[in-house]
């Protein structure tokens, strides 16, 4: 949500930065030497100490996790072998802290050792701090603006009609019911990305695979760093063969204009932090917010045939699901004061964007509120490290929501909203399947 890291990052600025990323890819070295020789890579799951703020209670933040908001909006979660791990909830805290880029870092390049990345260095937006961050940010910056983006727009929609055929196809052939979230969530951000990646066709069945490998931490440290590393590699190795044959895409734009500028490493991290904001956390919004859709059938109709509506609903299906579960961590570089509470240097800095949107202090709504939408929420972080791809995430899900209701008017859940299966302690919230039964098809996009 983020990627957030937020296409884009969480789209790219919200996202491999999280509870769980931290302990399990977090300070290796500096670590070890804190703790006698303790890996926390070696662990074979995720402390429920940890993990527990990733519950959800349906979709939405678990009571748990909002009382602890509503007792105090700052508060030390746990402390794992000697490093202090704090959790802000409320929406003004949050704001304080990711706005705040002179107390605290994100880089965790001088902690990470050679499972993190080459040589240490894992590169990309998430984890660097200016100036590199914002020499980094400067190069992806105009292929988000919203003058290019408007380039994007016929071929989300192309993409978007294609997909639409393929469930149509898929219901004709089988029982009538269809997963959602292979045949439309997941594709229509993800050829989103290898056409903007500018991603070879022989690649992309690869690409896939890694992207889907990354976000869920019941492996533990070392399932999540081997996940990150192998697409990061793939990365890698794609910069490379551009650097030698530059592609049309977005990679391959960049080689060309800055190629000196820029080396191997960074550029693959750019372009992974584009697949990681960009493609699990709008792959989720979609099944998520088709799902949330389908319980209100008047509000569903009204999609289908009123193109104003569809900004208000993203918006507070964004706020709403707020599916990037925490932002990029944030190491205190001294002692900070958020909220009246004094966080200790060296602490790690958590962010819960969930809990944050559904903050009532902010005026948040427990339920969609469309006379009270905003896109001023959380959703893609707050901050230089703010989704730099929140415009072409909110694009996607402007067009690929309402087409789906327009081409599929009497979509119905094939199970009961309740009976529907989250994925749990993970990174990127989300369905782990969307059966439904596509009737009364039209062919309109």
């Amino acid at each position: 949500m983020g990627l957030v890291a937020a296409m884009t990052s969480t789209i790219t600025g919200t996202i491999t930065g999280t509870i769980t990323g931290t302990v399990a890819g977090v300070a290796r070295r500096t670590l070890v030497a804190r703790t006698g020789g303790v890996d926390l890579t070696r662990l074979d799951r995720v402390p429920r100490s940890l993990s527990w703020p990733l519950r959800r209670e349906g979709a939405a933040p678990s009571a748990r996790l909002s009382a602890m908001r509503e007792a105090g909006p700052v508060q030390r979660l746990v402390t794992v072998l000697g490093l202090e791990v704090w959790l802000v909830t409320g929406d003004a805290e949050l704001r304080e802290v990711l706005a705040d880029g002179a107390s605290y870092s994100t880089d965790i390049r001088p902690y990470v050792g050679r499972s993190g990345g080459s040589d240490g260095d894992i590169g990309g937006l998430g984890f660097t701090d200016p100036p590199d961050h914002t020499r980094l940010r400067r190069l992806l910056t105009p292929e988000f603006t919203v003058r290019r983006l408007q380039r994007v727009q016929p071929m989300i929609e192309e993409i978007c009609r294609g997909r639409l055929d393929e469930v149509a196809a898929a219901a004709t052939a089988g029982d009538g019911v269809v997963d959602l979230v292979p045949t439309y969530a997941f594709p229509v951000p993800f050829l989103v990305i290898c056409e903007l990646l500018g991603m070879p066709h022989d690649q992309r069945e690869t690409f896939a695979r890694l992207a889907t490998q990354r976000f869920d931490v019941g492996g533990g440290g070392a399932g999540t760093l081997g996940a990150i590393g192998g697409s990061r590699r793939f990365l890698l190795d794609e910069v490379a063969r551009q650097r030698r044959d530059p592609g049309p895409g977005l990679i391959g734009q960049i080689l060309r204009e800055h190629g000196d500028e820029v080396t191997d490493v960074e550029l693959g991290g750019l372009a992974d932090g584009v697949m990681t904001g960009g493609l699990e956390t709008s792959a989720s919004m979609l099944a998520l917010g088709t799902a949330r859709l389908l319980e209100d059938r008047a509000l569903w109709q009204r999609l289908a045939e009123d193109a104003a509506v569809a900004g208000p609903v993203v918006d507070e299906l964004l706020r709403l699901l707020s599916v990037v579960q925490v932002a990029f961590p944030r190491f205190a570089r001294r002692d900070v004061v958020v909220g009246g509470v004094r966080v200790p240097r060296g602490a790690v800095v958590m962010c819960s964007l969930p809990a944050a949107n559904h903050d009532p202090r902010a005026g948040y709504a427990a339920d969609l509120d469309l006379a009270r939408a905003t896109r001023s929420h959380l959703a893609f972080g707050h901050g230089v490290h703010r989704c730099i791809g929140a415009e072409l995430a909110r694009m996607e899900l402007v067009t690929a929501l309402p087409a789906l209701a327009r081409r599929f008017p009497d979509l119905d859940l094939d199970v009961a909203p309740g009976d529907l299966r989250h994925r749990q302690r993970s990174i990127v919230f989300g369905l782990e399947r969307l059966p439904v039964r596509p009737r009364g098809a039209r062919h309109v996009v």
